[in-house]
C-alpha cells in the first residue's frame, strides 16, 4: 500500500502569532480591513446617481433663469435698441435714469401696494378656510379641490373670466342694478379702485396655494398636543394661539415668501384687466413696465436695468423675510 505524505502548508505570520496568542491565553488579534474603500466608493455611487437625476433640473434651470439673467444684466449697461443699430456701451446710465424716471416710481410704488395686498389677503384668507377645511368627510376633500382649481389655471384665463364680471356692464354690476343700486363703482375703469380690483384677482388666484400649505401644517400637528392643551382648560382661541399658530411657522414661512414674490412679478391680470390703466400708469407695475419698455418701446437696454433692479428689490425682500421668519420658527 502507498502510504500518502501530506505536505504541511506554510502558515502565515498572521496565523503563527495567532497560534501563540492563543498558546499563551490571549486574545488573539485580528487585523480589522479598513471601510473607507467601501465607503468612498459607495459615496461617489450615491453622487453619480445624484448627478445623473439632478443633471436635466439643472441645465434647464440655467439655461432658463441664469443665462437670461446675465444676458439682461450684460444689455443694462449698453443701449440696446434693436432697431438702431449698433449697440453702444453707456456704463451706468440706464441706472442713473431709473432714478429721475417718475414712471419707474410710480410702478414700483404700485407694485408694493399689490404686494402687500396679496401677501395679507392669500396668508389671512389661506388660513381661515384651512382651519374650516380641516376636517373629514367627503365633502372637505371636494372643497379643497374646489379652492386648488384657480391655482392651475393660466393667470390669462383667470384675468378673462374676472374681466367679464368686473367691467362695467358685466356681470356684478348688472347684479348691483337688480339689487337696486343706480351706479355701481366702476370696477376696472375707476383709478382709484383699479390697482385694488386687479390685487384681489391675483389674490384669489393664489388663494388655493395657500390653504394647501395651511391644510398640510395643520395636518402635522400631533393631536395629542390639542388634547393636552384642552385637557388643561385651553379654549379654541388659547389653542390656536399657543398650539396652532407656532407649529404652523413653517407654513407661514413658505406662503409668505411665495406671496411676496408673486406680487411682485404680477404681469398677466395688469395687462389683461387694464393694460395699465385706466388713467396713466395708474395699475403699472415693475414687470409690466419693462415689458412695455422692452417691446413696446424698444429700449432693450433701459428695460434690462429695470430688470435688474427689480431682481435685486425682489431678492434683498425675499431674503429679509426668510430670515425673520426662519427666527420666528426657531422661537417657536
Amino acid at each position: 500500500m502507498r502510504t500518502r505524505t501530506h505536505v504541511r502548508p506554510e502558515r502565515s505570520a498572521v496565523e503563527l502569532g495567532r497560534r501563540e496568542d492563543l498558546a499563551d491565553g490571549q486574545n488573539p488579534v485580528v487585523p480589522k480591513r479598513s471601510p473607507e474603500p467601501g465607503r468612498r466608493a459607495h459615496a461617489r455611487e450615491r453622487l453619480g446617481r445624484f448627478g445623473l437625476f439632478a443633471a436635466p433640473g439643472l441645465l434647464v434651470y440655467v439655461a432658463l433663469v441664469l443665462v437670461p439673467i446675465a444676458i439682461a444684466t450684460g444689455y443694462s449697461f449698453t443701449d440696446k435698441n434693436p432697431f438702431h443699430p449698433p449697440t453702444q456701451w453707456v456704463g451706468l446710465d440706464n441706472f442713473t435714469g431709473l432714478a429721475s424716471d417718475g414712471e419707474f416710481f410710480t410702478a414700483l410704488r404700485n407694485t408694493v401696494v399689490v404686494t402687500v395686498i396679496v401677501t395679507v389677503v392669500t396668508n389671512a384668507g389661506g388660513l381661515a378656510i384651512a382651519l374650516l377645511l380641516d376636517r373629514r368627510g367627503w365633502l372637505y376633500n371636494a372643497l379643497r379641490s374646489v379652492f386648488f382649481v384657480p391655482v392651475v389655471l393660466s393667470a390669462v384665463v383667470v384675468s378673462v373670466i374676472w374681466q367679464a364680471i368686473l367691467v362695467d356692464d358685466g356681470l356684478l354690476n348688472s347684479l348691483l342694478k337688480q339689487l337696486g343700486m343706480d351706479h355701481p363703482p366702476g370696477w376696472l375703469s375707476d383709478p382709484g379702485l383699479a390697482l385694488y380690483t386687479v390685487s384681489w384677482v391675483i389674490a384669489w388666484q393664489g388663494l388655493g396655494f395657500c390653504v394647501v400649505i395651511y391644510l398640510a401644517g395643520l395636518q402635522g400637528i400631533p393631536q395629542e398636543l390639542h388634547e393636552a392643551a384642552e385637557i388643561d382648560g385651553c379654549g379654541p382661541l388659547m389653542r390656536f394661539r399657543h398650539v396652532t399658530w407656532p407649529m404652523l411657522a413653517p407654513a407661514v414661512t413658505i406662503n409668505t415668501v411665495m406671496s411676496l414674490i408673486g406680487g411682485f412679478k404680477a404681469y398677466d391680470q395688469v395687462q389683461v384687466l387694464t393694460n395699465g390703466g385706466p388713467g396713466p400708469g395708474t395699475t403699472s407695475t415693475l414687470a409690466f413696465q419693462v415689458i412695455q419698455t422692452a417691446f413696446m418701446g424698444n429700449h432693450i437696454g433701459y428695460a434690462s436695468a429695470m430688470a435688474v433692479v427689480m431682481l435685486v428689490v425682489v431678492a434683498a425682500v425675499s431674503v429679509v423675510a426668510l430670515r425673520l421668519l426662519q427666527q420666528r420658527e426657531v422661537s417657536s
